[in-house]
Protein backbone atom coordinates (compact mmCIF):
# COMPACT_ATOMS: atom_id res chain seq x y z
CA UNK A 1 0.00 0.00 0.00
CA UNK A 2 3.21 2.46 1.10
CA UNK A 3 4.12 1.40 -2.51
CA UNK A 4 1.04 3.12 -4.38
CA UNK A 5 1.31 6.33 -2.14
CA UNK A 6 4.83 6.79 -3.68
CA UNK A 7 3.37 6.28 -7.56
CA UNK A 8 3.48 9.83 -8.76
CA UNK A 9 0.88 10.62 -12.21
CA UNK A 10 4.49 12.56 -12.98
CA UNK A 11 3.05 13.58 -16.43
CA UNK A 12 -0.37 14.35 -17.37
CA UNK A 13 -0.37 14.96 -20.82
CA UNK A 14 1.70 12.44 -22.15
CA UNK A 15 0.35 9.48 -19.77
CA UNK A 16 -3.21 10.75 -20.69
CA UNK A 17 -2.31 10.35 -24.41
CA UNK A 18 -0.69 6.43 -23.80
CA UNK A 19 -3.96 5.67 -21.96
CA UNK A 20 -6.40 7.09 -24.01
CA UNK A 21 -4.48 5.66 -27.51
CA UNK A 22 -4.37 2.44 -25.55
CA UNK A 23 -8.09 2.33 -24.77
CA UNK A 24 -8.25 2.85 -28.80
CA UNK A 25 -5.75 0.48 -29.73
CA UNK A 26 -8.50 -2.58 -27.36
CA UNK A 27 -11.62 -0.80 -29.05
CA UNK A 28 -10.03 -1.40 -32.58
CA UNK A 29 -9.26 -5.07 -31.71
CA UNK A 30 -12.45 -5.51 -30.33
CA UNK A 31 -14.67 -4.15 -32.92
CA UNK A 32 -12.49 -5.64 -35.38
CA UNK A 33 -11.15 -2.19 -36.55
CA UNK A 34 -14.42 -0.49 -37.18
CA UNK A 35 -14.06 1.86 -34.45
CA UNK A 36 -10.11 2.62 -35.67
CA UNK A 37 -11.44 3.81 -39.05
CA UNK A 38 -14.44 5.11 -38.18
CA UNK A 39 -12.55 7.58 -35.08
CA UNK A 40 -9.01 7.21 -35.16
CA UNK A 41 -7.85 7.36 -39.05
CA UNK A 42 -7.98 10.40 -41.23
CA UNK A 43 -8.73 9.56 -44.89
CA UNK A 44 -10.64 11.41 -47.89
CA UNK A 45 -13.93 11.39 -46.32
CA UNK A 46 -16.99 14.27 -47.30
CA UNK A 47 -16.81 17.02 -45.05
CA UNK A 48 -20.40 16.84 -44.82
CA UNK A 49 -19.64 13.55 -42.64
CA UNK A 50 -19.07 15.10 -39.13
CA UNK A 51 -16.69 12.57 -38.30
CA UNK A 52 -14.54 14.10 -40.38
CA UNK A 53 -13.18 16.96 -38.22
CA UNK A 54 -12.60 15.01 -35.12
CA UNK A 55 -10.54 12.81 -37.23
CA UNK A 56 -8.38 15.33 -38.16
CA UNK A 57 -7.10 15.43 -34.27
CA UNK A 58 -8.07 12.00 -33.27
CA UNK A 59 -6.34 10.16 -35.88
CA UNK A 60 -3.07 10.36 -33.33
CA UNK A 61 -4.70 8.28 -30.83
CA UNK A 62 -4.99 5.62 -33.46
CA UNK A 63 -2.47 2.67 -34.23
CA UNK A 64 -2.48 -0.50 -36.54
CA UNK A 65 -1.32 -2.81 -34.02
CA UNK A 66 0.32 -3.09 -30.25
CA UNK A 67 4.05 -3.24 -32.40
CA UNK A 68 2.70 -0.05 -34.14
CA UNK A 69 1.24 1.37 -30.43
CA UNK A 70 4.46 0.43 -28.55
CA UNK A 71 6.89 1.85 -31.19
CA UNK A 72 5.36 5.32 -30.76
CA UNK A 73 4.37 5.49 -26.99
CA UNK A 74 7.67 3.92 -25.73
CA UNK A 75 9.55 6.99 -27.76
CA UNK A 76 6.64 9.52 -26.30
CA UNK A 77 7.17 7.98 -22.90
CA UNK A 78 10.56 8.73 -22.57
CA UNK A 79 10.92 12.38 -24.22
CA UNK A 80 7.52 13.48 -23.44
CA UNK A 81 7.87 13.96 -19.38
CA UNK A 82 11.28 15.97 -19.69
CA UNK A 83 9.35 18.31 -21.93
CA UNK A 84 5.88 18.64 -20.13
CA UNK A 85 7.88 19.84 -16.87
CA UNK A 86 9.97 22.13 -18.68
CA UNK A 87 6.96 23.95 -20.90
CA UNK A 88 4.15 22.68 -18.96
CA UNK A 89 1.53 20.59 -19.32
CA UNK A 90 -0.99 23.15 -21.58
CA UNK A 91 1.92 24.23 -23.99
CA UNK A 92 2.58 20.35 -24.54
CA UNK A 93 -0.99 19.44 -24.93
CA UNK A 94 -1.03 22.60 -27.30
CA UNK A 95 1.65 21.33 -29.44
CA UNK A 96 0.24 18.19 -29.64
CA UNK A 97 -3.11 19.20 -30.96
CA UNK A 98 -1.52 21.57 -33.17
CA UNK A 99 0.77 18.75 -34.54
CA UNK A 100 -2.35 16.58 -34.81
CA UNK A 101 -4.08 18.87 -36.36
CA UNK A 102 -1.89 20.06 -39.05
CA UNK A 103 -0.55 16.32 -40.50
CA UNK A 104 -4.66 15.23 -40.11
CA UNK A 105 -5.25 18.18 -42.60
CA UNK A 106 -1.98 17.56 -44.66
CA UNK A 107 -3.02 14.19 -45.51
CA UNK A 108 -6.91 15.11 -45.66
CA UNK A 109 -5.46 17.54 -48.44
CA UNK A 110 -2.97 15.84 -50.62
CA UNK A 111 -3.21 12.16 -50.08
CA UNK A 112 -6.81 11.36 -50.60
CA UNK A 113 -6.17 7.75 -51.29
CA UNK A 114 -4.47 6.63 -48.44
CA UNK A 115 -5.69 7.07 -44.53
CA UNK A 116 -3.07 8.03 -41.66
CA UNK A 117 -2.95 6.58 -38.02
CA UNK A 118 -0.98 7.09 -35.15
CA UNK A 119 1.37 9.40 -32.95
CA UNK A 120 4.47 9.38 -35.08
CA UNK A 121 4.19 12.74 -36.06
CA UNK A 122 3.74 13.67 -32.13
CA UNK A 123 6.60 11.98 -31.51
CA UNK A 124 9.12 13.69 -33.64
CA UNK A 125 7.36 16.72 -32.61
CA UNK A 126 8.62 15.79 -29.39
CA UNK A 127 12.25 14.50 -30.94
CA UNK A 128 12.90 18.07 -32.35
CA UNK A 129 11.13 19.85 -29.60
CA UNK A 130 13.84 18.28 -27.17
CA UNK A 131 16.87 19.21 -29.26
CA UNK A 132 15.55 22.52 -28.27
CA UNK A 133 15.63 22.00 -24.61
CA UNK A 134 19.21 23.87 -23.94
CA UNK A 135 18.49 26.87 -26.20
CA UNK A 136 19.83 30.26 -24.70
CA UNK A 137 19.97 33.34 -26.37
CA UNK A 138 17.99 32.93 -29.46
CA UNK A 139 21.17 30.86 -30.33
CA UNK A 140 20.55 27.51 -32.78
CA UNK A 141 21.35 24.16 -30.88
CA UNK A 142 23.96 21.74 -32.88
CA UNK A 143 21.18 19.37 -31.34
CA UNK A 144 18.59 20.91 -33.46
CA UNK A 145 20.82 20.65 -36.95
CA UNK A 146 22.37 17.31 -36.08
CA UNK A 147 18.34 15.99 -35.37
CA UNK A 148 17.21 17.98 -38.96
CA UNK A 149 20.20 16.44 -40.94
CA UNK A 150 19.85 13.27 -39.63
CA UNK A 151 16.68 11.66 -38.21
CA UNK A 152 14.63 14.43 -40.94
CA UNK A 153 17.15 14.13 -43.55
CA UNK A 154 16.61 10.24 -43.37
CA UNK A 155 12.79 10.92 -43.63
CA UNK A 156 13.30 12.99 -46.72
CA UNK A 157 15.73 10.41 -48.15
CA UNK A 158 13.51 7.42 -47.78
CA UNK A 159 10.30 9.13 -48.39
CA UNK A 160 11.94 9.77 -51.84
CA UNK A 161 13.83 6.19 -52.07
CA UNK A 162 11.14 3.85 -50.08
CA UNK A 163 7.52 2.51 -50.81
CA UNK A 164 6.34 1.78 -47.52
CA UNK A 165 3.48 2.06 -45.23
CA UNK A 166 5.03 4.64 -43.44
CA UNK A 167 3.99 8.62 -43.53
CA UNK A 168 7.14 10.47 -43.81
CA UNK A 169 5.39 13.72 -44.72
CA UNK A 170 3.49 13.50 -41.17
CA UNK A 171 7.12 12.72 -39.66
CA UNK A 172 8.64 15.82 -41.08
CA UNK A 173 5.74 17.56 -40.69
CA UNK A 174 5.91 16.99 -36.90
CA UNK A 175 10.01 17.74 -36.94
CA UNK A 176 8.93 21.40 -38.36
CA UNK A 177 5.96 21.82 -35.43
CA UNK A 178 8.65 21.07 -33.17
CA UNK A 179 10.73 22.88 -34.30
CA UNK A 180 8.64 26.34 -35.05
CA UNK A 181 6.75 25.00 -31.06
CA UNK A 182 9.92 24.80 -29.37
CA UNK A 183 11.54 28.11 -30.16
CA UNK A 184 8.01 29.54 -29.23
CA UNK A 185 7.69 28.33 -26.14
CA UNK A 186 11.57 28.96 -25.84
CA UNK A 187 10.33 33.15 -26.59
CA UNK A 188 7.80 33.13 -24.68
CA UNK A 189 10.05 32.07 -21.59
CA UNK A 190 12.41 34.30 -22.55
CA UNK A 191 10.50 37.17 -22.41
CA UNK A 192 8.65 36.41 -18.92
CA UNK A 193 5.75 34.91 -20.37
CA UNK A 194 5.45 31.19 -18.90
CA UNK A 195 4.32 28.14 -20.84
CA UNK A 196 1.32 26.84 -19.06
Amino acid sequence: MKLLKRIQYNSPVVLTFALISFAALVSGEMTGGASTIKLFCVYRSSLADPLTYPRFFLHALGHSGYEHYMANMLLMLVIGPPLEEKYGSRSLAAAIVITAFASGVVQWVFFPHTGLLGASGIVFMMITMSSLAGARGGAIPLTLIFVFVFYLGKEVADALTKVDDISRVTHILGGVCGACLGFRFTAMKKTGVKPA
